[in-house]
């Protein structure tokens, strides 16, 4: 999985590098990318936090993390978290890109192509995503992409102080 490389028409899924440090850094410390996200993406985001994600992937037996590349530059990132026990058979999504690249259809184009590469790679039959029920950009992408609302998980998370639902998507492959 470390020689992953996904060519799509508007961007490349690819390995994180290095070199990403200073991209990713720099598009990921904003207060818009944090505000829906989980708190694990760390804001202010540093260069030493985008040194050690990287770093934590390099070193993964099975990476399951890339880079969004546009124009040869890391300007987000999209990953997937297996599932354990009986829940192996899925894995969520999570997703980011820089502000400057937004309205684009870059996210649309990584979030497709993502189920078809959870199924081949990893042998995942589902694929599902949380977003905050206020991140209604995420939820148009989902949508475009397939995957189907099945619920909201009321009062499920607590972002910047606030407690708020959560949507279910999913996309299920078999």
């Amino acid at each position: 999985m470390h020689d992953v490389r996904l060519e799509l028409s508007r961007c490349t899924l690819r390995a994180l590098r290095a070199e990403d440090a200073a991209s990713i850094a720099r598009h990921a410390n904003d207060r818009n990318v944090w505000c829906n996200l989980r708190d694990a993406f760390p804001y202010p985001y540093r260069l030493d936090d985008a040194y050690a994600f990287i770093a934590r992937q390099a070193n993964a037996t099975s990476p399951t993390h890339f880079a969004i590349d546009v124009d040869r530059e890391a300007c987000g990132g999209i990953g997937v978290h297996p599932g354990e026990d009986v829940e192996r058979i899925g894995c969520e999504l999570g997703y980011w890109l820089g502000a400057a690249f937004w309205n684009r259809g870059i996210m649309t184009e990584a979030v497709t192509a993502m189920p078809r590469h959870a199924h081949s790679a990893l042998d995942m039959q589902r694929v599902f995503a949380l977003p905050f029920a206020t991140n209604a950009a995420s939820h148009r992408v989902l949508e475009k992409c397939g995957y189907v609302r099945e619920g909201v998980l009321r009062s499920a998370a607590i972002k910047d102080g606030r407690v708020t639902d959560m949507m279910m998507y999913a996309h299920v492959i078999a």
